[in-house]
């Protein structure tokens, strides 16, 4: 069966789903704060956490510093509730505006992962010890939902 990788488009499709979620995100008065004035490799970071995540190249565990990086990144944050739905729902608007695939399995895979990993950035920005930080220490491997496979 096709990978999410794959049916989203690939990593072209991935790039320019990112580049328009995270322009969203930084012209966002609620989340920009937690992001600044954005970072250059941003943008490739996100498209190779979610390629290798959807079954495609491993190049975020193996080249950018994987999921212990990004936990690093979360930590101090305190990211709220309404931040982190901020997120999924720039997340989601992004995916229509770009025209990622929109049949409901792929859609409900993808709200999945945001929910899921937005979820792990919220536990993780308020984790004053390790023993608080969620206990996921790699890329989470996303597939089709349950009734799609």
């Amino acid at each position: 069966m096709e990978s999410l990788y794959e049916h989203a488009g690939g990593h072209e499709a991935l790039h320019r789903f990112n580049d328009v979620f995270y322009a969203s995100i930084l012209k966002d008065p609620l989340l920009q704060p937690l992001f600044g004035a954005g970072k250059p490799h941003h943008v490739d970071h996100l498209t190779a956490f979610t390629a290798e995540a959807f079954g495609g190249p491993d190049t975020f565990s193996r080249e950018m510093g994987g999921f212990l990086g990004l936990i690093a990144a979360h930590r101090g944050h305190k990211i709220t509730e309404e931040q982190r739905q901020r997120f999924v729902d720039l997340y989601m608007a992004a995916a229509d505006e770009t025209g990622l695939p929109d049949d409901p399995p792929f859609r409900q895979a993808l709200r999945e992962h945001v929910e899921f990993g937005s979820e792990v950035a919220v536990q993780n920005s308020h984790a004053e010890t390790d023993d608080q930080l969620h206990p996921l220490r790699e890329v989470p491997m996303w597939d089709w939902p349950a009734e799609s496979s």
